[in-house]
């Protein structure tokens, strides 16, 4: 019986002085009611009666969730805020006995921290500035919580709470400032829609423009080839006719035509020429003589048992002695 009080009693000794500490752990030891050491990660043994666990401590990153605390702004308006922090323990000793409850004084530093920025912010500017105000808490509570072995990694806020009243003007002017943008989207629409269609017409008027002057350089350059074909046609035909009569010139001369021909050609031509419009002809001197050819050749004709010779020298003489007649008024005559 003594054997198993002793056996129970080792056992109990044993159990109360190993210890096992956990990864991310720590544990804080007090000896004969002061700090003694920290224990890390791994076994340890307590002396019994003269060692105390004083607070086991978690080293892994800890999030602390903290209700909205009213803030008042620079212009004067109440709202409400609540924050998130995160934190991770460095020094477990500064933690066990640096404030008697952590959380709480994270809590209300939190608080005061965050009235005070607020104070110098308008409503807008703190609707509007979520990161100055996380990076500006994060660094003040950092600051303050280094006496306690805690580290701020994050500030993080979570809601901004305005008024009801404040709510609904804002979400008026957020409405208004929608039909705003709306109509100005219209009004650009429209605008660049009227843009768009005057410049169309800009650019159908240049083309039609630049249609009509080419058809216009077109028609005018028919209308020259036109005219010089047709001039070429002239020339050409007028040509024909110069190398007609020049062809007939010289088969005259090759036939060897004497000038009573010569003569009969002339009065064929003169009379061509006052079957005219002309008001005023000019009769040429040797007319006279044709005529008195003509008058030798018709009574040759009448009378063709007439010798020749006894003809022709009268009708010389006629015509000589017609031709004198006008040659003494400048061997001219107008009829």
């Amino acid at each position: 019986m003594p054997f198993i009080v002793f056996l129970v009693v080792v056992i109990v000794l044993i159990s109360t002085t190993i210890r096992i500490v956990s990864e991310a752990c720590a544990m804080v030891v007090e000896r004969l009611g002061r700090f003694h050491t920290v224990w890390r990660p791994g076994i340890h043994f307590l002396i019994p009666f003269a060692d105390r666990i004083a607070k086991r401590i978690n080293l892994k990153e800890q999030v602390a969730d903290f209700p909205p605390q009213p803030v008042i702004t620079k212009d004067n308006v109440t709202m409400r805020i609540d924050s998130v922090v995160f934190f991770v323990i460095t020094d477990p000793k500064l933690y066990a006995y640096g404030v008697e409850n952590p959380i709480a004084a994270i809590e209300n530093l939190t608080a005061t921290t965050l009235r005070n920025i607020i104070g110098s912010m308008d409503l807008d500017t703190t609707l509007t500035s979520r990161d100055e105000i996380n990076t500006q808490m994060r660094s003040l509570l950092d600051v303050a919580t280094d006496p306690w072995g805690i580290k701020v990694n994050r500030v993080e806020l979570k809601n901004i709470l305005p008024p009801e009243a404040i709510r609904e003007a804002m979400e008026k002017q957020m409405k208004a400032e929608r039909e705003k943008r709306e109509a100005i989207t219209l009004a650009e629409g429209k605008k660049e829609a009227a843009i768009q269609t005057a410049q169309g017409n800009k650019e159908a008027t240049i083309l039609n423009a630049e249609a009509d002057k080419k058809k216009t350089i077109l028609a005018a350059e028919a209308q020259k080839e036109k005219e010089i074909q047709e001039a070429e046609g002239r020339a050409q035909a007028i040509l024909s006719v110069q190398r007609a009569e020049a062809e007939g010139i010289r088969l005259l001369k090759e036939a060897g035509a004497d000038d009573a021909v010569l003569r009969i050609r002339s009065l064929e031509t003169f009379a061509k020429v006052s079957n005219g419009k002309a008001t005023k002809i000019i009769i040429p001197s040797d007319i006279q003589n044709m005529a008195g050819l003509l008058s030798s050749l018709k009574e040759t004709l009448v009378s063709p048992s007439a010798p020749v010779t006894d003809s022709a020298p009268e009708a010389k003489t006629s015509s000589s002695s017609t031709s004198d007649a006008p040659e003494e008024v400048n061997g001219n005559e107008e009829v």
